[in-house]
């Protein structure tokens, strides 16, 4: 027995040791991080139940290293963190992390989730051949455009948007050139406003004169993620529609949602994790699309609005909130 442990610890250290005869006994260390304290990813849950799933036990197998966070900030310095503590891999929700990540190290292995796009962003050279140490899942693929057409496809009468926009957000120009197209089509009017914090947020909804807007749209994904339960609050106390990228804010209040499935994206994002953990290198896992979307419309909040939904909306809706 001592001979065979040995002759293993020798083969270790050489490197000539097979990587599952390796992993045998070690505790993997993830980093997971996301930017957004009133909640938490929902694939979030799927993640840790599919790492199970795949033999990954925490506190037996494998560690979460898991943290909410208030601003890209606090994200730059928890990725640092994670660099210092050499954990195997991390996991980033959303761009704010995903930057934080990338900025903080080249080697060790990111998963992302959630983004919008990692192309553009600079975070892979292309979705089949990612390159670097950075792969994940692309689930807001929905163009904001395409948000606009169906916001307007569900209120006929809508005639005025105030955008809300963070300055800060890098995709925000991409995403605003975007919507005004949209809006210039449409023959809507937008009325433009940046805010990078709470309280920019709450001094413009509390300038909004009533009857000046017809909705409200978020533009820039940085406000999505951190300020959703307020968003959601402040259109409803002025009565004004507001549209979501995620099903989870409708069953908040917000209108409708045109998006994918959160849930399922995290049980896929545990079988990344799991191939790179056995070797497979980030820039080989092409990074993936979701194709399935999800149209969820909440009757309850319309009809409190005020607002008729045509029925030819309601019928085409995956799932109505009555």
């Amino acid at each position: 027995m001592k001979r065979l442990l040995f002759v293993m610890l020798v083969l270790l250290t050489s490197g000539l040791l097979p990587p599952e005869l390796a992993a045998q006994g070690k505790v993997w260390q993830i980093g997971l991080f996301h930017v957004g304290l009133d909640h938490v990813p929902p694939s979030l849950d799927p993640l840790r139940e599919g790492l199970k799933a795949l033999g990954y036990e925490e506190g037996r197998n494998i560690r979460l290293d898991w943290r909410n966070l208030p601003d890209e900030e606090a994200a730059r310095e928890t990725a640092k963190e994670f660099v210092r503590n050499r954990v195997d891999l991390i996991v980033a929700f959303e761009n704010q992390t995903v930057r934080a990540a990338k900025a903080a190290t080249s080697e060790i292995p990111v998963v992302f989730l959630h983004v919008t796009d990692p192309v553009a962003a600079g975070f892979v050279k292309s979705l089949p051949r990612p390159g670097g140490n950075l792969t994940g899942f692309v689930t807001y693929p929905v163009s904001l455009s395409k948000q606009i057409e169906l916001f307007k496809e569900l209120m006929p009468g809508l005639r005025r948007i105030l955008l809300l926009m963070d300055p800060h957000d890098p995709l925000t120009p991409g995403h605003l050139m975007d919507i005004q197209k949209a809006a210039a089509i449409l023959r809507l009017d937008l009325m433009e406003r940046e805010a990078t914090n709470e309280v920019d947020i709450r001094r413009i909804f509390a300038s909004v004169k009533r009857g000046e807007v017809d909705g409200v749209f978020v533009v820039s994904f940085n406000l999505r993620a951190k300020f959703s339960s307020l968003l959601i609050r402040l259109a409803s106390e002025k009565r004004l529609p507001l549209p979501s990228h995620r099903k989870e804010w409708v069953e908040q209040g917000a209108l409708f949602s045109y998006s994918a499935d959160l849930a399922a994206v995290g049980r896929a994002a545990a079988g990344y994790v799991d191939k790179i953990l056995k070797g497979v290198k980030p820039a080989e896992l092409p990074v993936e699309q979701t194709s399935q979307f999800e149209l969820v419309i909440n009757l309850k909040t319309a009809k409190v609005l005020g607002l008729t939904i045509p029925r030819e909306m309601l019928l085409r809706a995956d799932r109505v909130i009555q």
